[in-house]
């Protein structure tokens, strides 16, 4: 079987993806804590900082996929900001050590990165090829994660930096805290509802990274979304109506930042606009299996 190294493999998607290519593939998942070995998956232990035994498994593999990166849902004092940018740019770092030490290097590397790369939108949705570039905390981090990732260059690794949306799931991520929101009925829209929310459900999130392993065609930064993002006040209404709420009480922006400061958390994660459009992936021909919301959310909602 060839073989796929996943970094923070005990995540809400690098679980997702260590259970979805070890159907196929042996699947080396680095961690920082050890969990016990699955069929096909070998958990193996790195501190995303510094080379150790684990480079062994790079040798000749097919493909890296690396999601490692402290969470930013957090407070962005000093320390955290520190953190955040530190632990993407160490992990990219050594993991580029890794490969270069190969003689058969691993024939692609994907690297996670986020579509909070690009400026707040409301009418206009950022594609790969004609987009702007915001500015800010969140986006100097995602400017400075790609530019150590693009800055490994050989001509036997094919590099792609996934420009990822919230992705939807049953099982992590920010979709269960949405639904036991929206159950208590505190589901309204949030802030004035405008801002624009890019999604993708965590299976159609699955097939396109496998998309990307199979298109020797995609380079470089790719939007991983679904084509149909939709306005707050649009996704709050959906979720209600998934989970059989007739209303839900609305967070206004002085209660968010209340809020926020209470569960150590920024307005950022919900207020920011995040209009996407994933265009790589609809000009390679690939095929949403929950393109718009009201399908995700009869699907997750069950």
């Amino acid at each position: 079987m060839k073989r796929i190294i996943i970094t923070a493999a005990n995540g809400f998607l690098g679980d997702n993806l260590c259970t979805h290519f070890s159907k196929s593939y042996e699947v080396i998942a680095l961690v920082r804590t050890l969990l016990p070995d699955k069929e096909n998956i070998t958990y193996v232990k790195w501190d995303g900082k510094t080379l150790g035994d684990w480079k062994s498994y790079f040798e000749d593999a097919h493909a890296l996929i690396n999601l490692a990166g402290r969470s930013v849902d957090c407070r962005y004092h000093e320390e955290n900001k520190r953190l955040i940018l530190q632990s993407r740019l160490e992990s990219t770092k050594v993991l580029a050590e890794a490969i270069e030490g190969c003689k058969v290097k691993p024939t692609i590397w994907i690297n996670s990165a986020s579509a909070t790369i690009y400026a707040h939108s409301l009418e206009k949705a950022n594609s790969e090829s004609n987009h702007i570039i915001g500015s800010g905390f969140s986006v100097d981090v995602c400017q400075k994660w790609e530019k150590a990732f693009f800055e490994f260059s050989h001509a036997d690794v094919r590099q792609v930096a996934l420009r990822t949306t919230i992705v939807l799931g049953r099982d992590g991520g920010a979709f269960p805290i949405m639904k036991k929101m929206v159950k208590l009925f505190l589901g309204g829209k949030q802030g004035n509802g405008n801002q624009m929310i890019s999604w993708i459900h965590i299976d159609d999130f699955k097939k396109a990274v496998d998309h990307v392993l199979g298109h020797k065609d995609i380079k470089g930064v790719i939007n991983i979304g679904s084509p149909n993002p939709v306005q707050n006040v649009a996704f709050m209404r959906e979720l209600r109506s998934a989970c059989k709420r007739a209303f839900g009480l609305p967070a206004p922006k002085w209660l968010l930042k209340f809020g926020a400061r209470i569960i150590k958390t920024e307005t950022e994660l919900i207020l920011k606009s995040r209009f996407i459009q994933p265009e790589k992936l609809i000009q390679t021909g690939f095929e949403f299996d929950y393109p718009t919301i009201d399908s995700a959310m009869s699907d997750l909602v069950k």
